[in-house]
């Protein structure tokens, strides 16, 4: 009974997804029989028909195809929804507004906001991250700004509930709680900032955001004691893009640490083991979807103890605690009797490369090479270390450990250099 969906001087469009059967592999022609059984129905019942309107029609159909079977939906949203009317000026890869708000919501931000804390975005793009934190804090609904959406001329539509819903979302807002300078986006790009401040204006609390060109570098400490910080740095579409992108990314961590002194901070990244470059230990991670890449949103608390060691100093703390494990002496003891034995003899035959270790004991299964250097290297001793593989049935974890208790052991017992 489409007349209880649509008038007769009404307009009509559809769209098609999917894929049905052999027959009916062209949306267009999907769309089109559609279109005709709909208008079919008007004509029959008083000789009139709908129109067709591709743009805005009053009636937006849905027709979903998988092979031989197919739904029919009544399209109440019209533009997406995540489209809350006040961005236009965009710059590459923009984040959705509904995603920037899901972020908002599991990096803790209502429970911030209401405790006055203040928001802010060093890598701010168009702006999205910071206006839906302000809208969201003010308790703007994000559909107020629309101009229409699809069930305002359905003629299930009951304008008068839909009135009072409206009024009510209107009565809430509280942008004069917003304050000013407590919601800052920045970024180095100056189109970028541009395109911020258009579509704060047009958000309704443009008043009340601040944005500004400044390099990573150069963030500004924080005045306020808490706060989020929340940030969706570039994670590159190649792998060679991660050779770049991995000193912006420690910059990132650095300045976190330096402007926002306890803080919550969120970094939503596509390429998570970039997010091993910030060195700042995630208490949680979520997993996210921009559009086909699945992303995660690292949060972390900015304290000092959040601060990962460089990787060398890791590395070191990591085998001095293995050296002090009693499997670590025990194949110290071995590599050491070998190394006396062999050594003596290496000596009388001038050897200076030799094979000191050989998967002797067998929970300690590598092969250890003792050489000299050349060159430039010339009195200095190496080691190369290679590892049998471990069999399918050994943890890998203990594997691991047990490695580490022989990286921990071979300097000090060959006498060379830990590096």
């Amino acid at each position: 009974p489409w007349e209880e969906h649509l008038a007769p001087e009404g307009s009509l469009a559809i769209d098609v997804v999917g894929q049905g059967p052999a027959w009916l592999r062209h949306t267009r022609f999907a769309a089109q029989k559609a279109k005709d059984a709909v208008v079919d129905r008007f004509r029959e019942r008083d000789g009139t028909r709908p129109s067709v309107d591709l743009v805005a029609p009053d009636l937006r159909l849905n027709l979903a195809l998988a092979r031989d079977k197919a739904s029919l939906a009544i399209d109440l949203s019209g533009e997406p929804l995540h489209r809350r009317g006040y961005r236009q000026s965009g710059v590459e890869a923009p984040l959705k507004e509904n995603l920037a708000a899901a972020l908002l919501l599991r990096s803790g931000w209502p429970a911030i906001a209401e405790a006055g804390g203040a928001f802010v975005d060093p890598m701010c793009g168009s702006g999205t991250l910071v206006i839906e934190a302000a809208l969201m804090a003010a308790d703007i609904a994000p559909g107020l700004l629309r101009r229409r959406f699809g069930f305002e001329r359905w003629l299930g539509h009951d304008p008068a509930a839909w009135a009072a819903v409206r009024e009510a979302a209107l009565g809430r807002r509280k942008p004069e709680s917003l304050g000013r300078g407590r919601f800052r986006g920045f970024d180095r790009d100056l189109t970028a900032i541009r395109a911020a401040l258009a579509n704060s204006g047009r958000s309704g609390v443009g008043d009340h955001l601040h944005f500004e060109r400044r390099e990573l570098e150069s963030l500004p400490r924080a005045g306020e004691p808490h706060g989020l910080v929340v940030v969706n740095p570039p994670y590159g579409a190649r792998l060679e893009d991660e050779g770049t992108l991995g000193p912006l990314y420690g910059t990132l961590g650095r300045q976190l640490m330096a402007s926002f002194p306890g803080w919550e901070a969120a970094v939503f990244t596509g390429n998570p083991p970039l997010g091993r470059a910030l060195r700042l230990r995630a208490y949680r991670a979520h997993t996210f979807f921009n559009g086909p890449i699945e992303c995660r949103l690292l949060r972390f608390e900015l304290r000092p103890e959040t601060v990962e060691p460089d990787p060398e100093t890791a590395r070191r703390n990591r085998l001095e605690a293995a050296r002090a494990r009693p499997g670590s002496s025990m194949f110290a003891n071995r590599l050491r009797k070998n190394a006396k034995r062999l050594g003596k003899w290496a000596r009388k035959a001038d050897v200076t490369c030799y094979r000191v270790y050989d998967a002797d004991m067998p929970e300690y299964s590598v092969a250890i090479d003792r050489y000299e250097g050349a060159g430039d290297d010339a009195g200095r001793a190496f080691a190369h270390v290679a590892e049998y593989a471990p069999p399918k049935d050994i943890d890998p974890a203990a594997a691991q450990r047990r490695l580490s208790e022989i990286m921990g052991a071979v300097p000090a017992v060959l006498g060379i250099d830990p590096a």
